[in-house]
């Protein structure tokens, strides 16, 4: 029984969805004056070449050799087949995982860190600064800055900062200086904290206190895990990585499912399948969240702030407001407040399927796969394993054969004190009333932007 394929050699070019959406991505707005950023107004926080692939109208951007070089410590992944899951739901689906937590970080995050650190070291950046929930990105960032010898700054989310340390050594372990957000480094922070000495922190504190640190330093620059267009340009490896093996095995997906926290995994599992849908291939892709964060199954579809201070440009996408701050209960990361325009797009346009699932099933269906198929899933991960199931369940009530390919986007391993809590019953699911969001959407009126 062949258990998984290495799928050959890693690509050599990614994948850009931008010239292939159903429709224009509205523009960023200047955070200010409301008028649409021109490419030059990045440039104090990102590396032009980043700032081109961002606005880029070509298919395909070649890898440079020495990101190429990077990849090669992990790349290709292995896809693996599901056999143990299969038998146990007795379904007649064949389930096909990519499995990125065989990263040095452990999850899809260093495929966009190692390409930004590359980006920035060759324009001379001698500091990058960026955001963290679970740890993932930051560890990713810490990790690939150390290959091109730039320094890292991670503002952590405190909440995060307390539940996950071993993620805050892995950061330090790699060289990176890692705090608690909000802190007292910055002036935003310094605001919330005055308001809220005990504030838990949100990806949207963390993001605007590494823009704020960016912005003031001469040398530094800021990094973004998720979100926007380069970052989930640089993760269409794991996509097109998996077509190409599933190709060798004679096998195509009629569902492409990820877990979609700002869209990065699931983007690059995700887009370089829609571009075969694009041209009327018949896949369905599955966007996954959980009901603590439900921006994109109860979010609103308008411009905002991509942190809560205001001090990043405008984006239209998926948002539940730049001033919302999920519960501390919630285990997994996926806890941003936005999703990224062009999966946002892609779900306004009926393309993409989102659904929402809460914490407890969440790791009841990681519980399942990790005693069928032995690997233990990050809890973000988890969300997609439950969709998997779900999809798997179907094919079995509606007896129809059907292959189903997942995104295993990172490892459960140091997450355990989230199963732990599981395990023990302590872990409550939390979903959001409506009330909570409307209030949390109150700040977006206020922008008045209709666009």
């Amino acid at each position: 029984m062949r258990r998984f394929t290495a799928g050959g050699e890693i690509p050599r070019r990614w994948y850009n969805a931008l010239p292939d959406l159903p429709k224009p991505l509205d523009l960023p707005l200047h955070p200010v004056e409301k008028r649409p950023v021109k490419p030059e107004n990045l440039e104090p926080l990102f590396a032009k070449a980043l700032i081109e692939q961002e606005f880029s109208e070509a298919r395909w951007i070649e890898i440079p050799e020495d990101i190429l070089e990077v990849y090669a410590l992990w790349r290709p992944t292995p896809l693996y087949r599901a056999y143990g899951l299969e038998k146990f739901l007795n379904t007649p689906a064949k389930i096909y995982y990519k499995y990125e937590g065989a990263s040095p970080a452990g999850s899809h995050k260093p495929n966009t860190a190692v390409a930004q650190a590359y980006y920035n070291a060759k324009e001379g950046i001698k500091r990058l600064t960026t955001e963290t929930g679970a740890g993932q990105w930051g560890a990713a960032l810490a990790f690939a800055t150390q290959f091109f010898g730039i320094k890292c700054t991670v503002y952590m989310v405190r909440v995060s900062y307390n539940q996950k340390p071993y993620r805050r050594t892995m950061m330090e372990l790699w060289g990176a200086e890692v705090f608690p957000s909000p802190s007292s480094r910055t002036k935003s922070g310094k605001s919330i904290l005055e308001k809220d000495p005990d504030n838990p922190g949100s990806l949207g504190i963390a993001i605007s206190e590494a823009v704020e640190d960016a912005a003031t330093n001469p040398d530094t620059h800021y990094s973004l895990g998720s979100v926007l267009n380069h970052v989930l340009l640089h993760q269409t490896v794991i996509g097109l990585e998996a077509k190409a093996q599933l190709e060798e095995l004679g096998e195509y997906p009629d569902v492409v499912i990820g877990c979609c926290g700002g869209g990065s995994n699931f983007g690059g599992i995700a887009l370089p399948f829609y571009a075969d849908k694009a041209v009327g291939k018949k896949v369905r892709l599955v966007a996954v969240e959980p009901k603590a964060c439900p921006t994109l199954t109860k979010g609103i579809f308008a411009y905002d702030f991509g942190d809560t201070a205001g001090l990043t440009p405008l984006l239209k996408m998926f948002t539940l407001g730049h001033n919302f701050v999920p519960p501390s209960i919630h285990a997994g990361g996926l806890r941003y407040h936005g999703d990224a325009p062009i999966v946002s797009l892609l779900v306004k346009e009926g393309i993409v399927e989102p659904v929402a699932y809460s914490q407890t099933e969440v790791f009841e269906a990681a519980l399942t796969f990790a005693r069928t198929e032995g690997f233990i899933p990050a809890p973000e991960t988890a969300h997609a394993v439950k969709a998997a199931i779900d999809e798997a369940l179907r094919a079995k009530e509606e007896k129809t054969p059907k292959t189903i390919l997942f995104c295993f986007s990172g490892h459960g391993l140091l997450d355990l004190s989230a199963y732990d809590a599981f395990l023990k019953g302590e872990l409550k699911d939390y979903e959001l009333s409506r009330e909570e969001i409307l209030k949390s959407l109150s700040e977006l009126e206020k922008l008045a932007i209709r666009r």
